[in-house]
């Protein structure tokens, strides 16, 4: 499980520095992108509550 949190951790980090790269070009941020990153971050607190609950 902790490699799980780790690699998730990983891909919200590509993914902001993505998002971070758009805004520094000029270029607008898409709507989509919100609920992509939304939705990673749901997981992980998802995945950090059920390996709390599971220790």
């Amino acid at each position: 499980m902790l490699y799980f949190l780790i690699v998730i951790a990983v891909l919200l980090l590509a993914y902001a520095a993505v998002l971070v790269s758009f805004v520094r070009r000029g270029r607008k941020i898409p709507p989509q992108a919100y609920l992509v990153l939304a939705l990673l971050n749901g997981l992980i607190l998802a995945a950090v509550l059920a390996w709390a609950i599971a220790r």
